[in-house]
């Protein structure tokens, strides 16, 4: 029979969404939250900052009594405010941070005051203000959404909820993932691999782009070409939520993925992208189980999992937006028309521009460990010249920019 055609990036990229449901939800310490993603939307607690706070060193005295001199009647230090009003002719010292004495005041930068023990005038250099002030809920108001649902929590979101008065949050599980790479050609040891052979690497590589997704990682292989091993390897990962293999999808006599998937009870949702590199990449599920099945070139595997894995670990984990997010950038050097696929081309960053690398083989780690970014061309895309604006991909941090 012969096989549908390759879906295009788009197509392929929401019918894999289209179909995630983000796992359980549960309420954890704020500091454990670190990496996960918010269940439901995040309300202010508290208004920040609760009060007016001076925005610099200085003294404070009453709006309405900005000539001076005055006499220094106290001081209002950051947690340790002033008590009371101000009466004409009065000042304080003010530091940054400090709330302010009651009703409407200004203040009086330190580097523009004169002070001796008890008064204070102005240096001529500047006057009292209230621009000086942070006006109380100049962050945010009590019962403000401050984050909203699926949002990543990290460092300043963690900072954001705690000032917001919340210990703990809603948030979502993150999946579990069995990264399974496969091939007779596999050596498990680097140091030790014959002619024949290859390093396996892949499946290090999948799970360090996974590990800021996932609750746990268990690896399996590298697996031999035989149908039995695989079929065991895919038990072996029964409990996990996710399943990437690498390796055996395509249509070669070893290429035993789809196969091994289908007698296993997995029922195959896509099979074939229009990418370059990365045509041969599988979807299935078995119940609520996933599977990504990606190509064994090495390239080949990083994108698409870059493409597919990572959105559906993040959308499994509750994202909003789990799609890698393109930049704009200019080219470098110039680029030839692209196929009937859409592309993905490594590349580096030299200056504000783009430079592709010189060897795009989707086997060629050593492109793709010096490169930056991946260039999206796509399909039917006319040759680019120097300084043509290119949509791409930031590669740190998983191509999330």
């Amino acid at each position: 029979m012969t096989p549908a055609p390759p879906l295009p990036l788009p197509q392929a990229q929401a019918r894999l969404l289209a179909h995630v449901e983000p796992l359980v939800g549960q309420t954890v310490p704020a500091e454990r939250a670190i990496g996960r993603y918010l269940a439901e939307p995040l309300l202010a607690r508290r208004t920040q900052p609760a009060a007016d706070l001076s925005a610099m060193d200085g003294y404070a005295m009453r709006a309405d009594d900005l000539a001076g001199p005055w006499h220094i009647v106290g001081e209002s230090a950051a947690g340790h405010p002033f008590a009371g009003q101000l009466a004409a002719n009065e000042a304080i010292r003010i530091s940054t941070g400090a709330i302010m004495p009651d009703g409407r005041c200004a203040v009086l930068l330190q580097e523009n005051a004169n002070r001796t023990a008890t008064t204070l005038a102005p240096n001529g250099e500047g006057e009292p203000s209230e621009r000086h002030i942070r006006r109380a809920g100049l962050d945010f108001l009590g019962g403000d959404e401050v984050l909203p649902a699926g949002t990543r929590i990290g460092p300043a979101q963690l900072a954001l909820a705690l000032a917001a008065g919340h210990g703990e949050l809603p948030v979502h599980r993150l999946p579990s993932l069995a990264v399974l790479d496969s091939g007779d050609e596999l050596s498990a040891d680097p140091a030790n691999c014959a002619s024949h052979q290859v390093p396996a690497s892949n499946g290090a590589m999948l799970a360090a782009m996974a590990a800021p997704h996932v609750a746990s990682v268990l690896r399996l292989g590298p697996v031999p070409d035989r149908l039995e091993a695989i079929l065991a390897a895919l038990e072996q990962a029964s409990d996990t939520d996710v399943i990437v293999t690498s390796g055996g999808a395509s249509v070669g006599d070893h290429d035993l993925v789809r196969p091994a998937l289908e007698q296993w009870g997995a029922a195959i949702d896509f099979w074939r992208v229009a990418i370059r590199p990365g045509k041969p990449l599988l979807v299935a599920r078995r119940g609520q189980q996933w599977v990504v099945g990606l190509p064994g070139n090495p390239v080949s595997s990083y994108v698409t999992a870059l493409l597919f894995l990572l959105p559906l670990l993040r959308a499994l984990g509750g994202a909003s937006r789990p799609l890698p997010r393109p930049v704009t950038m200019r080219l470098g050097a110039s680029l030839p028309a692209s196929g009937n696929r859409t592309e993905f081309v490594r590349a580096r960053l030299d200056g504000e521009s783009l430079v592709p690398a010189a060897e795009q083989d989707s086997s060629a780690l050593a492109a793709l460990a010096g490169a930056d970014a991946l260039i999206e061309r796509p399909a039917g895309a006319s040759a680019a010249s120097i300084g043509d604006l290119v949509r791409a991909y930031w590669l740190e941090n998983g191509g999330v920019a």
